[in-house]
């Protein structure tokens, strides 16, 4: 070891760093996340400053409208905007065994199919166990190549030897850097890689596809600088005893980030869902308190989803509030309208709360819905199997109005569905619609008094 060689440690969650070890970090929180790294020390030479690119205006820019490229994946290519955009660096992260690998695979084959020359770099999987994975995906073409590598120098040279128009990194954090004296995984290995594979994006026009490995908590393993890096993150969620999984994009520098993508897992790959409400609804029963229907916005698409509300009495001093696919604080809040507004005593009965399919819904247009199967668990009284509920409660027990009316309620009639409420306050922007019968209500007591 040199005597000028330095030592400090640095949290793998958040990247900060500190000149000893300790069990917690002190920028995050987290425990035992602290790697001791090397500071390579030097004086650096001074050199004279020189133009590397002389700036212009941006009015003479000349921009050619290219055409995105397609990847022959319909629900893929909507979350990304319409299709790849040449030169973009794409961070996909998501739990293990969720289909990440899969999917990016199944990307490349269609891209070989068009005729694009492809590689699939892969530091977790040896070439043999690629080709297996390959033909049980029927995931075959004479211009998709594969290569099992982790140094970070030989990627690069490969890619620089032989003209590719698409890359996969298979994971980001099996790559290292031989001059970096850290492990592969570790905050400068990554951030190392990222920006290595970002000049490479930039420079060459290669779309460029990077996995990444997910945290305890659900983050992307490594720095947030990553996330920051890259032209566009895609998580891929959904539980793993589901065989649903949706892509959603939560940054996109080239499109809208609220679209998602729907795929059904099965032994051949990744299948997609062209119409995820016929999928969601396929096994609601007939007659079932507690079960009712809400249309909500996913990007420009509505899609027709099942909340199921049980309110049962509690064999504990304090009662259960379990909720699936939504948010806690809001289910929690209209416990309690309901309990000021409608006097229903749920405050010493277990509550579960839960979205058919393994969907999460975060927009408050579902209120509505959520309200009426807790009530109609409650009451023990089911709701009309061709009902669907649409609205935002507000504390004072009013309903609402909610974005993207007429979208929902079409979605409804298509799915064989004849009656909806809607709040009063969107009854005037509606047009009618053929076999839909539309209810309008101004209060939650209203809703209540239609339902039961």
């Amino acid at each position: 070891m040199k005597k000028k060689d330095k030592f400090t440690f640095r949290c793998q969650s958040c990247g900060g760093q500190t000149p000893k070890w300790m069990g917690k970090c002190p920028e995050c929180g987290a425990w035992d996340t602290l790697v001791e790294e090397r500071i390579i020390s030097g004086v650096l030479k001074k050199r004279k400053s020189s133009f590397v690119s002389e700036p212009v205006s941006i009015d003479s820019v000349a921009v050619e409208e290219t055409d995105r490229i397609k990847t022959g994946i319909a629900e893929f290519d909507r979350v990304l905007g319409g299709g790849l955009v040449d030169g973009s660096l794409i961070l996909i992260g998501g739990d293990p065994g969720i289909g990440k690998s899969t999917l990016m695979l199944q990307v490349l084959s269609k891209l070989s199919d068009a005729g694009k020359k492809c590689l699939y770099v892969s530091g977790e999987e040896s070439i043999r166990q690629l080709s297996m994975r390959g033909k049980r995906l029927n995931s075959k073409g004479s211009s998709l190549f594969v290569v099992s590598e982790t140094d970070l120098d030989s990627i690069l040279a490969m890619v620089e030897h032989s003209k590719y128009d698409a890359l996969v990194i298979d994971s980001i954090q099996t790559v290292f850097h031989p001059d970096v004296s850290s492990t592969p995984g570790s905050v400068t290995q990554i951030r190392e890689a990222a920006m290595q594979f970002m000049k490479l994006s930039k420079s060459t026009g290669i779309p460029v596809f990077l996995v990444g490995h997910v945290t305890k908590v659900g983050a992307i393993a490594g720095p947030r600088i990553m996330e920051h890096m890259v032209d566009t993150v895609l998580y891929f969620e959904g539980d793993k005893n589901h065989v649903f999984r949706i892509l959603r994009a939560v940054k996109n520098r080239f499109g809208p980030t609220n679209e998602i993508g729907v795929f059904e897992m099965n032994e051949k790959g990744l299948t997609q869902v062209p119409n995820p409400s016929a999928v969601f609804l396929s096994e609601r029963s007939a007659i079932a308190p507690g079960s009712v229907v809400t249309s909500c916005m996913e990007g420009s698409r509505p899609i027709l989803v099942e909340i199921q509300g049980l309110v049962s009495s509690s064999g504990f001093g304090t009662p259960r509030r379990t909720v699936l696919g939504l948010d806690n604080n809001r289910v929690a809040l209209l416990v309690a309208v309901m309990e000021k507004r409608l006097g229903m005593n749920l405050s010493g009965l277990d509550i579960f709360m839960n979205v058919a399919g393994g969907v999460k819904i975060v927009e408050p247009a579902a209120d509505l819905a959520i309200a009426a199967a807790l009530a109609s668990s409650f009451l023990d009284k089911p709701v009309e199997k061709n009902t669907t509920l649409i609205g935002e409660i507000g504390l004072t027990g009013e309903i609402r109005a909610v974005g993207h009316i007429q979208a929902r309620i079409k979605e409804a009639s298509k799915m064989g569905f004849t009656k909806c409420l809607v709040p009063s306050s969107t009854i005037k922007q509606l047009s009618k619609i053929k076999g839909m019968t539309i209810e309008s209500i101004s209060f939650l007591k209203d809703a209540m008094e239609v339902l039961f």
